[in-house]
């Protein structure tokens, strides 16, 4: 009557094959954890604003400061910032929300090249999956700025674009941050790309494209109510 398969034995033994950690149902429950600790960590955040750039830009660099001001701006109106937890502009605009006294959230993600999130983060967590941490970004945010960068942030900008072109998400303020380094794009986008009919003459209009930091953070704060 002694079954030959022992549930509770199978659990407890030692030395088991380690393999089954490496398979995609397991994969699952990583990334439904990823989201369970991301949403619990920031359901009580309150109205945030991103700020997304390059994680390559230097401190003596014209943007970095006014991604600095940016930050602090914006946490003067009571509102957290959220950045990508890295080096940067990333790094600038934590740093002016954390000198502000306000809220400055970084959400990293593992890399072998970054060194975990930047001093200035004070809500900070990472995250394995590109995807949850990108999810993160877009349902605690009620405006974005984007600054100059590379594929990781044209990455964030045009996500956020397709999912307030579709309809996915409520339309919030986008502002692009320095219209010499965007101009070629978005006059390919309403040339090129319009001209073929692939984008309709509306959505070039989502975002604003602005020189003035201050200006960026009026936008990107306009839809929160004070």
């Amino acid at each position: 009557m002694i079954p030959n398969d022992n549930t509770t034995a199978n659990l407890l033994k030692p030395n088991q094959e380690t393999d089954w950690l490496h398979m995609d149902p397991w994969r699952v429950l990583r990334i439904q954890s990823e989201f369970v600790d991301g949403f619990g960590a920031l359901a009580e955040l309150g109205p945030a604003v991103s700020v997304f750039g390059s994680a390559r830009t230097p401190r003596t660099d014209p943007d970095y400061k006014a991604a600095r001001r940016m930050g602090r701006g914006i946490a003067k109106h009571g509102v957290a910032v959220i950045t990508g937890g890295g080096p940067g502009i990333m790094e600038a605009a934590n740093r002016g929300a954390a000198l502000a006294g306000g809220k400055s959230v970084g959400l990293g993600i593992e890399l072998p090249h970054e060194q975990g999130l930047n001093q200035w983060v004070n809500l900070g967590m990472s995250f394995r999956y590109f995807f949850v941490r990108k999810t993160m970004f877009v349902k605690y945010s009620s405006g974005v700025i984007v600054c100059p960068g590379g594929f990781g942030t044209f990455d964030e900008m045009f996500e956020l674009l397709t999912l307030v072109q579709t309809h996915k998400v409520m339309s919030m303020p986008i502002v692009l941050y320095g219209t010499e380094y965007w101009r070629g794009l978005f006059e390919w986008l309403t040339s090129t790309v319009q001209d073929h009919g692939m984008i309709s003459p509306l959505d070039p209009s989502l975002v604003l494209i602005t020189d003035d930091p201050d200006e960026a953070v009026e936008v990107a704060v306009s839809r929160i109510a004070s």
